[in-house]
């Protein structure tokens, strides 16, 4: 017998990270005393604006509580100078929602688990090796290995952003606000990413009145090609789910496919669909079916259905 979808509220929170706050909301399904929560996070410059809505409103008609946050500095939240970009204080900035998610009076601060997507998709498994208490962990098109990225953009698209990057450590030292660089651009153009797929990708999650901040201090990029969070994914010791891109133009999905095998606990799962695809009609459908399927498996017990 099918399961009715739960109706839920959401709420606006926000939580202390390091100097800052991050922005977040809160989605509570009704009539499920103390639910399951799951904490979203985003890939590279996006805000929860950009699609993890959909993916926290799913979920919360399955019987689970999430939290959807945005990285400091970025959108909604506090933290100067703006689109800074830091391995470091993101991974923080996990740290910071996990904490807040368990104090929560409203929610089972012992069924947590976690869901990141892209760049966040990769700290999903480093935060997932680092906390076994966790439930479960889904880690979608997750960004493993910032070399193999690198590569994949092109050794002379590297070589354009040089410059910028330099630019800004002397503007770091000198105290002056940071030099920028595209997060998305057209093939061919420096950025993060010039994939064909990316500007249009990133441009198609903006909803109406929400302007797309397309650019990132230029320090982080040394911090991305050094960010290999991929090779965290063996020391996960709780179920962990991997959805993964054939044709990914961000992630190349062989190396994501080789590191996500060494999870003791991990399942894979493949979409005939691009990186950005994830978010949009039927490539959405599956992917946010399957991962309602896995984190329910993980974390409601059979009690919490009707």
């Amino acid at each position: 017998m099918a399961q009715t979808p739960y109706k839920f509220l959401r709420r606006d929170v926000s939580f202390r990270s390091g100097e800052a706050f991050c922005s977040a909301w809160l989605y509570l399904p009704v009539g499920v005393r103390r639910p399951p929560v799951v904490v979203l996070g985003h890939g590279l410059g996006a805000v929860r604006e950009m699609g993890l809505d959909a993916y926290s409103e799913r979920f919360a008609a399955a019987g689970m509580a999430t939290l959807a946050f945005t990285y400091r500095y970025f959108g909604d939240s506090g933290g100067m100078p703006r689109q800074l970009m830091s391995v470091r204080r993101q991974l923080a900035d996990w740290e910071a929602a996990l904490g807040f998610v368990q104090q929560l009076p409203e929610v089972d601060g012992g069924r947590v688990a976690i869901w990141g997507s892209s760049f966040g998709g990769g700290h999903a498994i480093e935060v997932a090796s680092r906390h076994p208490e966790l439930k479960a962990a889904v880690s979608q098109c997750p960004f493993t290995d910032g070399w193999e990225s690198a590569t994949a953009l092109g050794v002379r698209a590297t070589l354009q952003i040089a410059p910028v990057v330099l630019r800004d450590f002397a503007a770091r030292l000198f105290g002056r606000p940071p030099v920028m660089v595209p997060i998305a651009a057209r093939p061919g153009q420096p950025a993060l990413m010039n994939a064909h797929d990316a500007l249009p990708g990133y441009l198609a999650l903006m909803p109406k009145g929400l302007a797309f901040v397309n650019r990132v201090a230029a320090r982080v990029i040394p911090e991305i090609v050094g960010y290999r969070p991929g090779r965290s994914a063996a020391g996960v010791k709780l179920p962990i789910l991997f959805c993964v891109s054939r044709t990914d133009t961000v992630t190349p999905p062989e190396r994501t496919i080789a590191m996500a095998g060494r999870a003791p606990h991990g399942e894979i799962k493949l979409y005939d669909c691009g990186h950005f695809d994830f978010y949009l009609g039927q490539h959405f459908e599956r992917a946010v079916s399957d991962q309602t399927n896995f984190l329910a498996r993980h974390l409601l017990a059979p009690s919490a259905f009707h």
